[in-house]
């Protein structure tokens, strides 16, 4: 971990906060929990015991493995629908394969992201190739769920498929931290990933005792993720390491610090940092359905259940 990366991050462009920007805070510390999803792979529920007012627009995050598959043991999961949100699917180490009843979707590995926007509503199946049951393997990725305001629960759905060179790498003022911008903006910087509702989505790896403030919009949460290693967020140093979320306050810059020494597994500490403009709408969600209202989640029901959200293409 991870694929996308360079061999010298000062030839980058670099990003720093202004001075003076106010610092965002630390709220809140949660380790997540573990689970299984789909046809059995396991998961960490990254936004577990959160409350929604902290994460909207985000609704749920799943860290996919790591998990280094022995011979015929990779899993996925069986066809679903879905309405009314985005799921943001970013592979680390690994390979899917994803289909949806639009036409849409390919196989994305080592540093791809697939924006899958269901709006109205689709299915989709996420599968590991045959090649890699047949041989096993590393396998790490996370899926991030993000809401639709309500005139947009309805439009059509869309792929993008977002390939790991695409990704706008940046690097932290003195090159201690390599930035992966997948979508949003930071510092006049703009990642390939279109989006409905405003976010700013970053993979950052940061060297041991490197620290990184990046210039954070004020209107925006801020939630970090820890994917391996472990550190310090904020100006207070919060500890927090692999398998744990943080919450901001607010502010108008984030920090981020890699502890002096990191475990054997990973020479950085990985990090997800995720930021959104809250859409602040009732958010009603029942497994693969999020509306606004019971009613609505009924009807999509309902219409799953007569086909209206399409068929099962041939294979």
């Amino acid at each position: 971990m991870p694929a996308v990366t360079v061999e010298n991050p000062l030839t980058l462009p670099r990003v720093t906060a202004p001075a003076g920007a106010p610092q965002r805070p630390v709220l809140y510390v949660g380790t997540a929990p573990s689970g299984f999803e789909g046809e059995g792979f396991p998961v960490r529920r990254a936004f577990a015991g959160i409350h929604y007012k902290y994460l909207d627009p985000f609704i749920m995050m799943d860290q996919m493995g790591e998990v280094d598959y022995a011979a015929g043991e990779p899993k996925g999961t069986p066809w679903h629908p879905h309405r009314g949100f985005e799921t943001v699917t970013y592979i680390i180490d690994g390979t899917f394969v994803h289909r949806d009843s639009h036409g849409g979707g390919g196989v994305i590995t080592d540093g791809d992201t697939q924006w899958m926007t269901a709006g109205s509503g689709l299915l989709h199946i996420e599968t590991p190739p045959e090649e890699l049951v047949v041989s096993g393997g590393l396998f790490h990725g996370l899926q991030l769920w993000v809401n639709l305001p309500r005139e947009d629960k309805m439009i059509p759905p869309k792929y993008q498929d977002i390939r790991g060179g695409s990704v706008k790498l940046l690097a932290s003022e003195d090159g201690g931290a390599l930035l992966r911008l997948i979508a949003g903006d930071v510092a006049g910087h703009t990642g390939p990933g279109a989006t409905h509702t405003p976010i700013t989505m970053i993979h950052a790896s940061v060297s041991p005792g490197a620290e990184v403030t990046l210039p954070w919009r004020s209107d925006f949460n801020a939630l970090a993720y820890g994917l391996a290693g472990h550190g310090a967020a904020g100006a207070e140093g919060r500890p927090f390491e692999a398998g744990q979320t943080v919450v901001f306050g607010e502010g108008d810059s984030v920090t981020i610090r890699g502890a002096q020494k990191q475990d054997s597994r990973t020479e950085r500490f990985e990090v997800v940092l995720l930021g959104g403009l809250p859409i602040r709408e009732p958010m009603q969600h029942y497994g693969p359905f999020v509306m606004n209202t019971h009613a609505e989640l009924a009807q999509a029901f309902d219409d799953y259940q007569a086909g209206r959200l399409g068929v099962i293409p041939a294979a």
